[in-house]
């Protein structure tokens, strides 16, 4: 006879709980699922679970150095075209006579 569902659960469970294996949740945007959906494609996986164990397991690999620039978020330079900079001046130079005036 055939294990209830709940029995096999409840097994799977204490399996899970004996072999310390824990879930870990991750949400993304599209242009994440994206590039983890052609990581796969690339190389031929079809579970996003195997993809990302892979992925760790191969950055751990390089080390704390070789790592790093993997793992360091990429900064936004901003800049301020003559545009924007010419009428934040004249804003700037309307309201310091408007308060003198006050």
């Amino acid at each position: 006879m055939a294990a209830a569902q709940k029995d096999r659960s409840a097994k799977t469970a204490a399996k899970r709980k004996s072999r310390g294996e824990e879930e870990l949740r991750l949400h993304t945007l599209a242009g994440t699922r994206q590039a983890l959906a052609d990581l796969m494609a690339w190389n031929g996986i079809e579970e996003q679970g195997e993809a990302m164990t892979l992925m760790i397991h191969h950055l751990h690999g390089l080390g704390q150095a070789g790592s790093a620039q993997f793992l360091s978020p990429p900064r936004h330079e901003y800049v301020i075209s003559e545009n924007v900079s010419r009428k934040l001046k004249l804003a700037y130079e309307r309201e310091a006579l408007r308060l003198g005036q006050d």
